[in-house]
């Protein structure tokens, strides 16, 4: 099959571009597959962190890719599908992950399209964490441009439904990472990041939002005494004084370490292997890539039951499920986390890797496209 890949690729950062690579690379053995980038992602205006590309030292997963797509330049849209529809594609696969997109990815798609091209995008957010009354138009427009869909949690699929009922779809959960190198000795880890060796430890990890929750953390933190340590690895998106204002309030401060900046992928090793367990405190969740990541190192994770994140880690017992999105339901499930044997949840751990591969997760989407071609021919 020769797929045209539209998406963010190296050198752009982030998950979304991780996550492209490992899929690209595990449809590129068996497929012809050329990757489609955008020039410009966002706007440095609307962009809350301070870069959207890796720096020279961080060895992400290097795609080679085309940049053609500009966000907001429709002139971009035009030449983006000229270029495509040129090589002939059977199939183009999008990435879709906020409302802002739909224009320029549902005009590329809609032209494509017209050409006999099979459309699909694998959903991340249909409907974004921070809302605005246009969410749901532009989204519903921009699934009116595929033929099917992917997604990865059950919430979002409902959602995908919501919008466009009866549109083809599959459902097939987040894929674990691979490319962030070995799990480390912990004492080693603990020391290089500066903890208390024999403390249980906690970890926030990724981009700080506020639908994240990482205040609900805290306050849950404040309440679970001196045998604890948190560390905060990511960049804030916003100001970071809130949650500095909370830290310096607790009954221990320096048993929390924050480290407010991107964490590159050659430094990811160092906060996973340090922690006892990952601590997702969501108030809005689809899917999370935090989890594939500390699946790859063994570590299980507490999730509150926002969106799909429960689903995830409920069902293989990969981890343990808050009762509620609130500070004492936080605080019940990281105690009854350190009451349970470890090994329970690395064995579970260990069968969902087997089974979330990248490889699978290719074929699944492949074989769905091929049955949207044969429909559609068939018609």
């Amino acid at each position: 099959m020769k797929i045209a890949y539209l998406s963010v690729f190296y050198p752009y950062r982030g998950g979304i571009a991780q996550f492209n690579a490992n899929l690209f690379q595990a449809l590129d053995k068996t497929h012809r597959v050329k990757a489609y980038n955008f020039k410009r992602q966002y706007p440095s205006l609307f962009f809350p962190g301070k870069t959207q590309h890796v720096s020279e030292q961080d060895p992400a997963v290097s795609v080679s890719s085309e940049p053609v797509l500009d966000s907001i330049n429709p002139i971009s849209y035009r030449i983006t599908a000229k270029h495509i529809i040129k090589e002939e594609p059977d199939l183009l696969l999008m990435r879709y992950w906020m409302p802002f997109f739909a224009p320029s990815l549902g005009s590329v798609a809609r032209s494509v399209r017209k050409r006999g091209t099979t459309i699909i995008s694998i959903i991340d957010n249909l409907i974004p964490h921070e809302r605005t009354l246009l969410d749901n138009p532009l989204s519903r427009w921009f699934l009116d441009q595929n033929d099917g869909c992917v997604a990865m949690s059950t919430s979002v699929r409902n959602d995908i439904l919501a919008l466009r009922p009866g549109i083809p779809l599959i459902l097939r959960n987040h894929p674990l990472y691979d490319h962030f190198g070995a799990l480390q000795k912990p004492e080693e880890a603990r020391y290089r990041l500066g903890l208390e060796p024999d403390r249980r430890t906690l970890l926030f990890f990724g981009f700080i939002r506020d639908y994240k929750g990482l205040d609900l953390l805290l306050e849950a933190f404040r309440d679970l005494g001196d045998t604890y340590q948190l560390v905060i690895a990511g960049e804030c998106y916003g100001s970071f004084e809130k949650y500095e204002k909370m830290i310096r309030l607790l009954p221990n401060p320096p048993a929390v370490k924050v480290f407010n900046r991107y964490i590159a992928d050659s430094e990811v090793p160092l906060f996973f292997s340090a922690a006892d367990v990952c601590v997702l405190p969501y108030r809005t969740a689809t899917q999370s890539g935090i989890s594939a990541m500390a699946y790859h190192f063994q570590v299980p994770v507490i999730v509150t039951p926002a969106g799909g994140l429960a689903e995830a880690v409920e069902g293989p017992g990969t981890g343990l499920v808050a009762s509620g999105t609130d500070a004492c339901s936080l605080v019940q499930a990281i105690r009854k986390f350190f009451t349970m044997d470890r090994e329970f949840f690395k064995a579970n751990i260990n069968r969902e890797k087997a089974i979330l591969t990248w490889d699978r997760f290719a074929f699944d989407l492949t074989d769905f496209a091929g049955r949207l071609k044969s429909q559609k021919l068939s018609k």
